[in-house]
């Protein structure tokens, strides 16, 4: 049995709107007493109250979270200035979580420690990770690696990476009643966990294909031994590469593609382009297009499929992460994408997610994680 409950304000005061999500999340519990939780709140909250107010609500509460570009939940919808937490309650998993700081010094060493102080407690395998890294100091590319590697590529990884609402200054974790930069905090989750994901973008591969011949993490040098800039310009004209034109980044086998999208920044001069997210030399890559209508489109596929893949029964709640560069391109009609969503559903899900500089997930039936950018992520979660 798994019971998930969700609180969520847009109250601009912070003591008021973390009193106005707990009292909604005391309600839904009746009386249970929940083991785990996870905390999104927009940036300029006063982040430590709000964590010192839930640890006083429930002392032993396994607690982690992230400043965003923009929450959702099944209690407002889309908002861009709210705080939403989900609680988790169950007497067959076991949720424990885990801080590792000090990523930009020695990444490897911060997500071990994360590990290690997660994994205590577990009696059973670990079958899930939830996680929101820090996005601005280090590649999360490696982050993720590094992650894949320590778990032993056998558990799924899914989140996103903590935002700022595009202002690329300072972006907060949070782990227990700690605020935290420059971190990696996670949920490590065992026993009778039941869940499936969806992923979808809603950008399409156009053109011809091109080969990476010189890159350095998230700055692309060349294609096909020419600038990547030419490669864009024979698409685009004069236009600058941005994030309504990423690149599709294939596979080895080419049968799947994650999204690089374009920061704005570029070197006319070397004709390189810097992406939000590492591309490594040699990978596959072609230019993609959408339309607003697709990218809305993407968010109900996500779900959809995370529906045809839920292993149980019913589940339990429902996470989406979804890419800040699709709230910027979307504008006011970002509140669609929750929307479509829930047009799947025959009643409601208790919901909670948040978007990302960056969103991790799986390709579709697969265990090893990727690191995404363009995406909308659903993760049903579920005990039955």
């Amino acid at each position: 049995m798994l019971k998930i409950v969700v609180g969520h304000s847009n109250d601009p005061d912070s003591l008021e709107a973390i009193t106005e999500v707990l009292e909604q999340c005391h309600q839904s519990l009746s009386g249970e007493i929940p083991q785990a939780g996870i905390l999104f709140a927009a940036i300029d909250f006063d982040h430590l109250l709000i964590l010192q107010q839930i640890n006083q609500t429930y002392p032993e509460i396994q607690l982690i979270g992230g400043t965003t570009d923009g929450e959702m939940s099944s209690v407002l919808g889309f908002e861009q200035d709210s705080v939403s937490l989900m609680l988790f309650c169950s007497d067959r998993i076991t949720i424990r979580a885990g801080l590792g700081r000090g990523i930009s010094q020695d990444l490897q060493a911060a997500v071990q420690t994360a590990i290690v102080q997660a994994k205590t407690g577990h009696q059973e395998p670990i079958k899930l990770c939830i996680t929101f890294p820090e996005s601005l100091t280090a590649s999360a590319a490696l982050m993720l690696d590094s992650l894949n590697q320590a778990l032993e590529k056998k558990v799924p990884i899914f989140g996103g990476l903590a935002a700022d609402q595009w202002r690329f200054q300072q972006t907060y974790q949070f782990f227990g009643t700690e605020v935290c930069s420059d971190a990696i905090p996670m949920l490590l989750i065992s026993g009778d966990i039941l869940f499936s994901h969806g992923v979808a973008s809603g950008w399409k591969p156009v053109g011809k294909k091109g080969t990476v011949t010189k890159a350095s993490q998230n700055i692309l040098y060349e294609i096909d031994r020419k600038p990547a800039l030419e490669f864009y310009h024979h698409y685009l004209g004069k236009l600058p590469p941005s994030s309504e034109y990423p690149l599709a980044v294939f596979d080895v086998d080419e049968s799947h593609y994650y999204m690089r999208a374009p920061s704005g920044v570029c070197d006319g001069v070397v004709g390189s382009v810097t992406f939000f997210g590492d591309i490594p030399e040699g990978a596959i890559v072609q230019i993609t297009e959408t339309t607003h209508d697709l990218i809305l489109t993407a968010s109900q596929i996500s779900m959809m499929q995370a529906l045809e893949n839920y292993p149980g029964k019913v589940p339990a709640a429902a996470m989406y992460f979804s890419c800040a560069s699709r709230r910027q391109i979307l504008g006011s009609r970002t509140q669609e994408e929750y929307a479509l969503t829930q047009a799947c559903l025959s009643e409601t899900l208790p919901s909670c997610g948040f978007y990302t500089n960056g969103e991790i997930s799986p390709f579709k039936h697969q265990k090893i994680s990727c690191f995404h950018n363009e995406t909308f992520i659903t993760l049903l979660l579920g005990g039955e």
